[in-house]
């Protein structure tokens, strides 16, 4: 297995903020990215800021409880009896998403794991990877799909599963319709010992139907039982009464950070970046689960008379005094925000750093105002890894075309054009770059000359130079389609590259599922992640397996 360090830049639609993110080391001392952020990602500078929690020994008997329900390993047990101990934790998480979700569920976990064990050696205070399953979302649709691959195209898989009211998706229990899919995803993978896995987890023989986190949860632990990953699924009562004093901030202190969050997305946009979450005058940080129906609904306020803000839930209002009242007495049914769930996920563990992606990295310039107010620090966050894992018949394609990752992030139109294009004659090649670079150089003296005797003829000899423009370029395109035709072979690799590459346009680690992977390299696959993932590329990795 090689590995090969490409620029994040390869990577489509990341945010501005992102890309400074991860050359903060070589920003300013005052940008403001680093004060947002607080510690570099790389070179370790974030080690050394955990805090310790004084719950340790609750935390430890909660796990201990799940692990039982999760069937987990020794290792993971071993873990959470460090946990109690003492020990620091590297935290990432993904929503429970049908069978593992795409590839970057497990390159998160593997991240987690190698940034643990850097952790552990660098201060010699044992540091654990904790995955935390979001289970408290409410949207079923996007956890109801699984993505695999055939030998021609992507095969998206859903359960069709349905419920009355936007409930927390970790609590949806599915119904036979799930034997369907699975039965799909084994056939897609053949039937690989993971097939087996997904059954035992999903639908086990001679017990009650688990719930969607449950079986994910379950799935995580049997994947990295043997990293001790412990899996973690925050959403019952007593983790809630565990972390409510930042629900409770929350509730009195609604209006300050509502403010303060106003400010942090002024703020976002003046530096030319713009919020990944937005915030408005009425909002909160808040969701509220119906007692009759356990649909989640998103709490907002609204000033009073006598200066106690009300508070607005499916058709209901509450005063702050109510909402505490039913964070004492049933601390479940409140819930965080996207914003305040990282907060609310610190106030409960010792955490030394969260492993994320893009999307939740770039939103944590929002969560610093809300850390810094409700626990007076930042928690360090760092990338997870971001791979393409190449199989050694796509590898052998791609050297034969010569065709790099960079080249390969595209449809398969485009590439097959670019193939073409390198298949012709040398003499063809040089006949069109001669004409080409001819033609430029002409129009142009053409368009200033004409631009002098007059401005109008100018623009109008640069509209007709942009025609010829297109033409010479459709005249290199019928060129390069020539010589598809002639080599068919040419476009057949285009479509498998960019099929298992950027299936559909996007980035393979958020589109494949990582059992597909394992289904076809093993459960080695995930110590090989944490390999790589120990590696600290900043960027994107090519691994040829």
């Amino acid at each position: 297995m090689s590995v090969e360090c490409f620029p994040i830049t390869v990577l489509p639609h990341l945010s501005q903020i992102y890309r400074d993110y991860l050359t903060m080391a070589e920003s300013a001392g005052d940008a403001l990215v680093r004060r947002w952020y607080g510690a570099e990602p790389f070179a370790g500078r974030w080690l050394g800021k955990a805090a310790p929690v004084e719950h340790a020994g609750r935390l430890a008997d909660l796990l201990e409880s799940q692990a039982v329900d999760f069937d987990a390993s020794d290792a993971a047990k071993a873990n959470i009896a460090k946990l109690r101990a003492g020990a620091r934790a590297v935290v990432t998480g993904q929503q429970v998403v049908l069978f593992g979700g795409p590839l970057l569920t497990l390159l998160k976990a593997a991240t987690a794991v190698a940034r643990a064990k850097e952790a552990t050696k660098a201060t010699g205070v044992e540091h654990v990877p904790v995955f935390w399953l979001a289970t408290e979302d409410h949207d079923l649709a996007e956890v109801d799909q699984v993505s695999l691959l055939t030998k021609t195209s992507v095969e998206t898989l859903r359960a069709g599963l349905k419920v009355p009211h936007a409930v927390p998706v970790g609590g949806v229990v599915p119904g036979p319709e799930l034997e369907t899919v699975l039965e799909q995803a084994s056939e897609l993978m053949e039937f690989a010992p993971v097939s087996e896995w997904l059954r035992e987890c999903y639908l086990p023989k001679d017990v009650a139907q688990p719930t969607l986190a449950l079986a994910f949860g379950r799935l995580m632990a049997r994947i990295f039982a043997e990293q001790g990953l412990v899996v973690m699924d925050a959403a019952s009562r007593e983790f809630h009464a565990l972390g409510a004093r930042t629900l409770r901030y929350a509730i009195e202190h609604a209006d300050e950070l509502q403010k303060a969050l106003i400010v942090r997305g002024e703020q976002l946009v003046r530096a030319g970046y713009h919020a990944q979450v937005l915030v408005s005058e009425g909002g909160s940080m808040l969701f509220l689960l119906d007692e009759a129906t356990g649909e989640r609904v998103a709490l907002r306020r609204t000033p009073s008379s006598d200066g106690d803000a009300q508070w607005k839930a499916g058709g209901r209002v509450y005063s702050s005094a109510d909402l505490i009242a039913i964070l004492e007495a049933a601390p479940e049914r409140l819930s965080p925000n996207a914003l305040l769930r990282p907060v609310f996920q610190d106030t409960l563990l010792p955490t030394a750093a969260y492993v994320g992606g893009p999307a939740e990295i770039a939103y944590f310039a929002q969560s610093a105002v809300l850390y810094e107010a409700i626990l007076g620090r930042i928690a360090p966050v760092l990338p997870r890894l971001s791979a393409t894992l190449l199989e050694p018949a796509i590898a052998a394609v791609m050297d034969k075309d010569e065709v790099q990752l960079p080249d390969a992030m595209t449809m398969a139109e485009e590439l097959a054009q670019r193939l073409g294009a390198r298949a012709m004659p040398i003499e063809a090649k040089r006949k069109l770059a001669a004409v080409g670079n001819a033609m430029e150089t002409e129009l142009a003296a053409l368009t200033e000359y004409l631009a002098g005797m007059d401005a109008s003829l100018g623009r109008a000899a640069e509209v007709s130079a942009s025609k010829m423009r297109y033409q010479m370029d459709r005249l290199r395109r019928m060129a390069a389609t020539f010589e598809l035709q002639k080599e068919a072979s040419l476009r057949k690799h285009a479509e498998a590259i960019t099929l298992h590459v950027f299936p559909g346009g996007h980035p393979q680690e958020r589109v494949v599922a990582g059992v597909w992977f394992m289904a076809k390299y093993g459960d080695g696959l995930v110590e090989r992640l944490v390999g790589v993932a120990g590696n600290q590329c900043p960027g994107h990795v090519v691994v040829r397996l």
